[in-house]
């Protein structure tokens, strides 16, 4: 008897839930999932919709192929931009779009809203939260979330930026300790609460620290009576000996300059040996700090090590020249899961290298549909840029290195034209121009839980 007779009035929905909990418990088989196909088709499933996995069901749009996208998410995320919702800036609908509207056009793709936990290289399926699903070709793209060095027990005092709810959460935990400070009296419980280190001193942090800066000095200023915004303290803390690494020597002291410029210390060559509620020790330095935001690592995808491939030490799939899975032709990835060293050095990970990963992947999908044989992956290194503030910014183009308006100007224009759908793009022009007219930010809304993502139930 199956479960639809045994449970007449639960709707398909309960009894598919019912029944992969039962799987998960190790009771039955996972269900497999129906998805739309044309006979004869080879099925590509792409786990995954940031930058490589939705460009890769692009580059798909016209070959002989049924396409699945799964993500837990329904909306793609413009990350670059993350901070800036952290520091209320722009607004989360603003940097993000559902999936299913930004591929609505591609008749041969399916948007299937899931978790996936495993991949089963043997049978070809992925084993999803709500089922199986088998695949011919796969291409993961499933990305990276927060590292802490093995001090996990950091993650609720020092939250990271990687999806909305991160952003959301860290924008209240800002705007909450001005509000809190505005009702302390004693001296010094107030100067933790204005106290903010952001540790990790990459693009994440960097912007994140000017942007912070910009808000206490500016948005903030005549929003309090009992405090002076402007007395907050911002601490940008690297272990290593310089600020954005990536950059070149004299890009690096410009930036450097810049924070100095908006009131934000920097440690350099300090590495953080612990994280407590309301103290950050930063070498033999303890730090009282009511706000810690965390932006000095990253670990792969645990998807990855399901594949039983080797893996760096950071959990990235070491990949063949072509991103294929070592033994597996028909299983790519792409993004910061894989890696793979170009001219004795890893990819970096930043988005142009999964966009142009997703477009190889697929192209490759495609050779092999086709009997032949597939091509050796080459990044092609696009620039590097970071904002620091109002009119300062750094770049590296090609040979061209400069900095200040210019490289600001050349900023926005590439996150402007980036970002997914017009409309989008339109808001942000004007929520920028308006920020630079006026110096304010206009988000500046505290809403959620007052718990970190992670430990919700």
């Amino acid at each position: 008897m199956t479960h639809e007779q045994n449970r007449p009035d639960e709707s398909r929905a309960e009894v598919l839930e019912s029944t992969v909990g039962e799987a998960r418990a190790g009771h039955v088989r996972a269900p497999r999932i129906n998805v739309a196909s044309h006979a004869g088709r080879p099925r590509v499933v792409i786990i995954g919709g940031g930058f490589g996995g939705l460009n890769a069901a692009r580059a798909l749009k016209h070959a002989a192929v049924d396409v699945v996208v799964v993500d837990r998410y329904n909306h793609h995320l413009f990350q670059p931009l993350l901070y800036q919702v952290a520091t209320a800036g722009l607004s989360p609908g603003e940097i993000a779009s559902p999936i299913r509207w930004i591929l609505r056009r591609l008749s041969n793709v399916q948007v299937l809203l899931a978790d996936a936990r495993a991949v089963d290289r043997t049978r070809r399926v992925v084993e999803l939260d709500i089922g199986e699903l088998s695949y011919d070709y796969l291409i993961i793209a499933s990305g990276s979330a927060h590292a802490y060095f093995g001090h996990d027990e950091w993650a609720p005092m020092a939250p990271g930026l990687k999806t909305l709810d991160d952003a959301l959460f860290v924008r209240r935990r800002l705007l909450m300790a001005f509000e809190r400070a505005e009702v302390i009296t004693d001296p010094e419980v107030r100067r933790q609460l204005l106290t903010f280190v952001i540790v990790g001193g990459g693009p994440t942090g960097v912007e994140m620290a000017g942007a912070m800066a910009e808000l206490a000095r500016h948005a903030l200023v005549k929003d309090f009576r009992a405090i002076n915004p402007r007395d907050a303290r911002i601490v940008l803390v690297e272990g290593a000996s310089s600020i954005l690494t990536a950059f070149p020597p004299a890009l690096q002291a410009r930036a450097e300059q810049s924070l100095a410029g908006l009131g934000v210390e920097v440690r350099k060559g300090t590495l953080v040996t612990g994280v407590t509620e309301g103290a950050v020790q930063a070498g033999d330095e303890r730090i009282d700090a009511g706000t810690v935001i965390w932006a000095a690592g990253v670990a792969a995808s645990p998807l990855g090590r399901t594949l039983g491939a080797p893996v760096d030490r950071v959990g990235r799939v070491r990949v063949e020249p072509d991103l294929s899975v070592p033994g597996s032709p028909e299983v790519f990835v792409i993004g910061d899961l894989a890696y793979r060293e170009q001219e004795g050095k890893p990819l970096p990970g930043v988005a142009q290298v999964a966009i142009q990963g997703g477009r190889h992947a697929a192209a490759s999908v495609v050779r092999l549909t086709e009997h032949q044989p597939t091509q050796a992956f080459r990044y092609r290194d696009l620039g590097n840029m970071a904002t620091i503030g109002r009119a300062a910014a750094i770049a590296e183009i090609g040979r061209m290195r400069f900095s200040g308006w210019l490289a600001w100007l050349v900023w926005l224009f590439v996150h402007i034209m980036a970002l997914t759908g017009f409309r989008n793009r339109v808001i942000v022009l004007v929520q920028w121009a308006w920020a630079y007219i006026t110096y304010q930010r206009g988000i500046r809304l505290i809403t959620g839980q007052g718990t970190p993502p992670g430990s919700r139930q």
